[in-house]
């Protein structure tokens, strides 16, 4: 009977794309051992980042991995009405997915032997009573760093210590107190995410409950590499994040990063790129997810015309305020009614600004990219790494602002874009952050760093690489 292994990502594009790509190592490295069945959530009533081309794409071009869609599933109405947080929509559509999951399985197990079970990290809030009662070995998949898991593993402590030492305590927001967790510089309450913030929302909850799941699993799996982030690895690895239960073993298995699109036609920037000097043009783009108010988007408009440097900027609509919506597809953006009267033809000559969408992969390899305004999502500030681009750190969501301490502070891969206590961030700091990095010393140190890491990145994916070396051990285990 035919082995496969059973990955299972969380619904959004950026987890699906790592675990596709997890997919394709596996069968690189080893392409007679194994097949790849990955499992596909589709939600009706919330944006994920659009998945349906991507799957397309890699159907066509990996026929070897098979997508098994689950039935699609819709949220109760008035979840994303009632819900602050997008996590907790993800938390939900994952626990309503769970009998679809369990009917998947059995019916892949039919035809194939399932030597391994792999899914994202969100789903350790409901998936283990599945692969347990099937008697299926299960594994994390953490598709950020090393320097953010090692904060979510230390996540139970930091709440025990809140909760004994802190009268009355119910917000970490409220604390305002710097945190120190193994492995990783001292981060500001704040910079936790947001669902981990305060002990009264339901999405604190759910994310604690997660993350004591995660020491459940035979191993973790990380989209990381060795010598990127050695120091949250050695303490991840010496018990020092989950002190009170044993720690899995853990296995670094990047950079994982999508391939270039490959598409015969190319895109107009590209073109354009092709026009610019070398390592001249900073390239802002922020994810499927980072929206930014109008305001926002004319003070980045205006501080990057100010600063004088060439740029390629990917524009998305505002978020919306109708509160049924928040959750969906945002709009195609009307350039001319958000950006500043006059801005586009004042900076043609060295500006380009997308609509909504741009293939990030090609664009940061560029040889005439020299710069990368990001929102800190784990991909991207791996694909900035092995393209060798230089970062800005802008976070919006999720884990970034852990991500932008680690980049900024312990890897020292970007500069950090201060904002205001409000979130805002004025026209002249994204001014002084864009010179900052392409004409100063401390943009130098930050280039130079980023050499190494890519350099690193090489090494690791190489043969008898880190990355390899942990990939064969996995492997191995699989076929026992």
């Amino acid at each position: 009977m035919d082995q496969t292994i059973v990955l299972y990502p969380s619904p959004a594009i950026g987890h699906l794309i790592s675990m596709v790509e997890l997919g394709k190592l596996i069968l690189k490295h080893h392409p007679s051992s194994l097949s790849i069945t990955i499992l596909i959530t589709t939600a009706s009533t919330f944006n994920v980042g659009s998945t349906t081309s991507y799957i397309n794409r890699v159907s066509q071009t990996t026929p070897s991995i098979q997508f098994h869609h689950l039935p699609i599933l819709s949220l109760p109405p008035d979840s994303t009405i009632s819900s602050n947080h997008h996590e907790s929509l993800i938390f939900e559509l994952l626990r309503l997915n769970n009998p679809s999951v369990h009917n998947a399985l059995q019916t892949i197990s039919q035809i194939s032997t399932i030597k391994s079970f792999i899914t994202d990290v969100f789903c350790a809030i409901s998936v283990l009573e599945v692969t347990n009662k099937l008697n299926i070995p299960t594994f994390f998949f953490y598709t950020s760093g090393l320097g953010a898991l090692a904060t979510f593993l230390y996540f139970p402590i930091l709440h025990e210590n809140a909760t004994k030492n802190i009268k009355d305590f119910k917000s970490f927001k409220d604390v305002d107190t710097h945190l120190d967790i193994p492995g990783v510089p001292s981060i500001l309450s704040s910079d936790l995410p947001k669902p981990m913030l305060d002990s009264t929302d339901k999405a604190y909850h759910e994310f604690l409950y997660c993350i004591i799941n995660i020491p459940k699993a035979q191993g973790i799996i990380v989209n990381s590499f060795e010598s990127l982030e050695p120091r949250a690895l050695k303490a991840i690895r010496e018990g020092l994040c989950v002190p009170n239960s044993p720690t899995p073993p853990l296995y670094c298995i990047g950079p994982l990063i999508a391939d270039r699109v490959g598409s015969k036609e190319v895109h107009e920037c590209l073109s354009w790129l092709d026009s610019q000097p070398s390592r001249s043009v900073v390239f802002l783009c922020f994810g499927s997810l980072g929206l930014f108010s109008k305001a926002q988007l004319v003070e980045i408009a205006i501080g990057l015309e100010e600063s004088e440097q060439r740029f390629l900027w990917v524009v998305r609509s505002p978020p919306t305020e109708d509160k049924s919506k928040r959750f969906l597809e945002p709009p195609e953006p009307d350039l001319n009614a958000l950006l500043p009267e006059g801005f586009l033809d004042r900076t043609k000559n060295r500006g380009l600004v997308l609509k909504s969408w741009a293939p990030q992969v090609e664009v940061l390899n560029h040889e005439s990219v020299g710069g990368f305004v990001t929102h800190c999502g784990w991909n991207s500030v791996l694909e900035a790494v092995c393209a060798n681009v230089p970062m800005i750190g802008w976070p919006l969501y999720a884990e970034q602002r852990l991500n932008r301490v680690c980049m900024v502070e312990e890897l020292k891969l970007a500069l950090p874009m201060e904002e205001a206590k409000d979130g805002f961030v004025s026209a002249s700091e994204v001014e002084k952050r864009v010179r900052q990095l392409m004409e100063s010393e401390e943009g130098k140190v930050v280039r130079e760093q980023t050499f190494k890491m890519s350099e690193g990145a090489k090494a690791a994916m190489s043969e008898g690489g880190s990355s390899l070396k942990a990939l064969n051990e996995l492997v191995a285990l699989w076929k026992e």
